[in-house]
């Protein structure tokens, strides 16, 4: 797949990245060039390769899932101007 004039203007356009006329064709060889790359890229037999996240292999850490309050509710609704049993009260605002 090669890139020609008309569409270097356009992707340029749609990047809206400002290109004179004399950058065009430096672009047109700049986007052949990376083009050209991936393609070749295809061509890398990745048949049985699994894929990978990093290039060591490691485990997420995983915290375990446990619903709690985070043991500062008293910190966290210690400047609410109306509280009840660690809720915030607010004043009713729709009928």
């Amino acid at each position: 797949m090669s890139v020609d004039a008309t569409t270097v203007r356009r992707i340029a356009h749609l990047a809206r990245i400002a290109v004179s006329d004399a950058e065009v064709p430096h672009l047109q060889g700049e986007l052949n060039a990376i083009l050209a790359f991936v393609e070749q890229l295809s061509e890398v037999n990745v048949e049985g390769v699994e894929p990978m996240t990093s290039v060591t292999p490691m485990e997420m850490k995983k915290r375990a899932d446990l619903v709690n309050d985070g043991e500062i509710v008293d910190a966290i609704v210690r400047n609410a101007p109306d509280t009840t049993d660690h809720f915030f009260l607010v004043p009713k605002v729709v009928e």
